[in-house]
């Protein structure tokens, strides 16, 4: 395992209620992990905290990366050990060219122009065109998120944490982060995908489940958005959008004995 948790459990700013209970599962290394759950859950919550943002901060509980305990350290060690974060909403950086913001966290500053143009070319934007463009109001927010996604992965990440970069975007679009996607993880980056997209998910190998704070299940990817779908009640989205037709098919008879087991828990 790459990333591990371990009983993470993660308070309300007034340390009344919790917003992450008891959480402990691990990511593998090389892997797509996707967490998925309703609103509110604590899917971006997660996300900060292995992150190691400030106001996210364990009550109780350990993180280990590639064994590592990070649970007290802060995001620019973290950083360090090759830890990265994409926001839900693309940075503000306004001003800057697009070269000039991608070659920002680069740690090997020689050929900078040839990297700024390799992973241009991964996020599926054309480099002539785009690294002299100046980050502004012209760019579509499809555009900025590529460009902050590119940024990420000039870090050259060992952990590359993506908050729900599928949120306002076109179908069109959606297709295109897909590939993304596997772009990614030829890079031999591990990738923690936040998403409130149950076909997005889709692209991952395996997935972990939060309701409501709690940890449900990990497993993989089909078998965790299975129980999303029969938690939630969505029976008839589960057979006709995501189990038919495609790699994955689970049986009307299979999808149905969840569906009670769930009802009767």
């Amino acid at each position: 395992m790459l990333l591990e948790l371990s009983g993470v459990t993660i308070p309300t700013f007034d340390q009344k209620c919790v917003i992450l209970n008891d959480v402990s599962f691990g990511i593998k290394e090389g892997s797509i992990h996707a967490i998925v759950g309703p609103n509110g859950s604590g899917k971006s919550t997660l996300a900060y905290t292995i992150m190691g943002l400030g106001d996210y901060k364990a009550l109780n509980g350990k993180i280990y990366f590639d064994g590592i305990d990070i649970t007290n350290l802060n995001i620019t060690e973290r950083a360090r050990l090759g830890i990265t974060l994409t926001w839900q909403e693309p940075a503000r950086i306004d001003g800057l060219s697009v070269y000039k913001y991608v070659s920002l966290g680069m740690k090997d500053k020689s050929k900078i122009k040839e990297k700024v143009f390799e992973v241009l070319k991964i996020v599926n934007l054309e480099p002539e065109r785009y690294y002299n463009r100046i980050i502004d109001k012209s760019l579509s927010g499809g555009e900025r998120k590529r460009v902050e996604l590119a940024a990420a992965i000039a870090m050259n990440p060992r952990l590359i944490i993506l908050d729900e970069p599928d949120s306002g975007l076109d179908f069109i679009v959606l297709e295109d982060f897909m590939n993304i996607f596997d772009n990614i993880k030829k890079l031999n980056m591990t990738i923690l995908l936040i998403t409130h997209r149950e076909d997005i998910g889709m692209v991952a190998d395996y997935g972990t489940l939060l309701w409501r704070g709690n940890h449900i299940i990990t497993d993989e990817f089909p078998r965790v958005m299975l129980r999303y779908c029969a938690k939630a009640g969505l029976k008839a989205f589960c057979k006709r959008t995501l189990f038919k037709n495609g790699a994955v098919c689970f049986d009307d008879d299979y999808i149905d004995r969840i569906f009670r087991e769930e009802n009767l828990s």
